[in-house]
């Protein structure tokens, strides 16, 4: 058990593909080395791109050492007793579970930094991500731009052989700029959306 006289708190750093998460969480992850803290980083062992999954990476190539991991109980089994921030990388693709642990380390004290794409290709809730939004102090949801118009971009457009995936392909299907653009609400496409999406529409 991991026992702390300080209070902790969660971060919640959000957005889409492209929009700088991974730089975002990075970044803090260092100025809590230099404030020497005790730090200790996990990322989902699904997302392999770039350095494989031992490393939270950019897509510029900036890299730190990360242990993945394929539940959110795995977390705590693997976390040392003295770490005072915790980092999460690719929480979308963690179970529902990660809201308690991210929720039990805060009350003990921990720094918790979470990092994920809110969003699926289809523009809705991703994982566990919405539930982590709402319980942390702090949330910022950040943008890429549109490749198309040049907008703020918000969604995550999915690119099967150049085309949009349609509504019903696979939730999860880890890639890079081969498969995904980043796109605002009115250049992003889901050919074949389920019918309740667009019912208010008709009315």
């Amino acid at each position: 058990m991991i026992f702390r006289t300080k209070p902790g708190w969660i971060e919640v750093i959000a957005g889409v593909m492209f929009s700088g998460k991974s730089e975002e969480l990075i970044r803090r992850l260092r100025r809590a080395v230099i404030a020497k803290k005790r730090v200790q980083v996990f990322k989902s062992h699904l997302d392999d791109r770039y350095l494989g999954v031992q490393s939270v990476t950019t897509h510029d190539g900036i890299s730190v050492e990360a242990i993945p991991v394929d539940s959110a109980g795995e977390i705590m089994r693997r976390l040392h007793p003295d770490s005072e921030v915790i980092a999460i990388d690719e929480a979308q693709f963690l179970d529902e579970g990660i809201v308690d642990v991210a929720t039990a380390l805060a009350a003990r004290g921990v720094r918790v930094i979470v990092a994920g794409t809110d969003t699926d290709f289809r523009g809705e809730p991703f994982g566990a991500m919405g539930q982590l939004m709402a319980v942390a102090e702090f949330v910022d949801k950040l943008q890429a731009i549109c490749v198309i118009c040049g907008d703020p971009a918000c969604r995550n457009q999915r690119l099967i052989e150049g085309s949009p995936a349609v509504y019903d392909s696979p939730t999860i299907l880890v890639g890079g700029s081969e498969s995904y653009e980043a796109r605002c609400r009115h250049c992003h496409e889901v050919p074949g959306v389920h019918p309740d999406q667009t019912s208010l529409l008709d009315d």
